[in-house]
């Protein structure tokens, strides 16, 4: 009987120790200076940060049809085609009802400069091309993050900058998600690409780490979306106010916590094929990237299962408003 009582002393003080462990681990995000809630235009582009105007919020009425959100770190040569591929698109099926919103996540080479310059080559109206300019790098999902609570579109997408996804495969999004009451998620997805000669071919670093994550998302129980990491996903705005308050990971994994968070809303979220291809310049590094991925894996499954994380945020956020 005593050795029994010992070992659920022991198993609650294990549990009591995880609790705090997860408890000082678990990341929250730090808060957005003002400066990083103004944006920039190309008629703007010499005005100090102060004197730019402050980005809409996420809870205001959506004012167009669709935001494009782009996360950039060092993409001045990357970033250029997949504008040029994207434009033609959001203009046929758009009209004017549209914006591209660039976020530099404190790049250091001439990103912001060439994305300005792009947008005044093709005369843009300046209020349908903005940039948001963080003052210290956050990550890949600390941009998207940040891009979709400055949105004004009834959906949003965010679309990596390497152009990887192809961009009117964003019409199959549209649809999917029309098909499903114009709500939730519609994920664009690869993994019918698996056996294909674009992934076959593609390096092996991204091999490698697309059968690592599969395997730890797996045994964590993610199963209901084979592909979790395509830079390619497209909101309604009811699911964006809903998920995106709540975020809390920042960096690479930051597309799963959207997933389950979908999950524990039960939020709509459907997977939509793409068409993808390798496009070199990737910012990821295989040692430090996998570790990391697989502890903030492991960090936000723990931190939502003690209660640590709160799905219940964007409703919070919403009643201040």
């Amino acid at each position: 009987m005593l050795s029994l009582i010992s070992l659920l002393i022991l198993l609650l003080a294990a549990i009591l120790a995880l609790y705090i462990l997860v408890l000082i681990l678990a990341h929250r995000p730090a808060p957005y200076s003002e400066e990083e809630q103004r944006y920039r235009t190309y008629t703007t582009a010499l005005k100090p940060a102060k004197d730019l105007p402050r980005a809409p919020e996420l809870f205001d009425p959506a004012s167009i049809e669709l935001s494009l959100v782009i996360p950039c770190y060092n993409e001045q040569d990357r970033l250029p085609p997949m504008l040029d591929e994207a434009l033609p698109v959001l203009i046929d099926t758009f009209g004017s009802s549209w914006e591209i919103l660039i976020i530099d996540d404190d790049s250091q080479d001439s990103t912001v400069k060439i994305a300005l310059d792009w947008a005044k080559q093709h005369i843009i109206d300046p209020e349908m091309f903005r940039i948001i300019h963080l003052n210290k790098n956050r990550g890949k999902g600390g941009a998207v993050i940040h891009g979709m609570h400055c949105t004004r579109g009834s959906r949003a997408i965010f679309a990596d900058a390497d152009g990887a996804s192809k961009f009117s495969d964003l019409l199959k999004l549209l649809k999917a998600l029309q098909d499903q009451g114009n709500s939730g998620i519609a994920i664009g997805s690869r993994a019918h690409l698996v056996k294909s000669e674009a992934v076959v071919k593609r390096s092996w670093i991204r091999n490698l780490l697309m059968y690592g994550l599969h395997t730890l998302l797996y045994v964590f129980g993610i199963r209901h979306i084979a592909d979790t990491q395509c830079g390619f996903k497209l909101f309604s705005r009811d699911a964006a106010q809903k998920i995106f308050p709540a975020m809390h990971i920042e960096r690479w994994i930051f597309d799963v916590e959207i997933l389950i968070l979908a999950q524990r809303l039960e939020l709509p979220a459907v997977e939509v094929p793409i068409s993808w291809h390798e496009v070199p310049g990737s910012k990821i590094d295989l040692a430090r990237d996998s570790i990391q991925m697989a502890a903030d894996l492991v960090l936000i499954r723990l931190a939502y299962a003690f209660g640590i994380y709160r799905d219940d945020a964007a409703i919070s956020i919403a009643k201040r408003k």
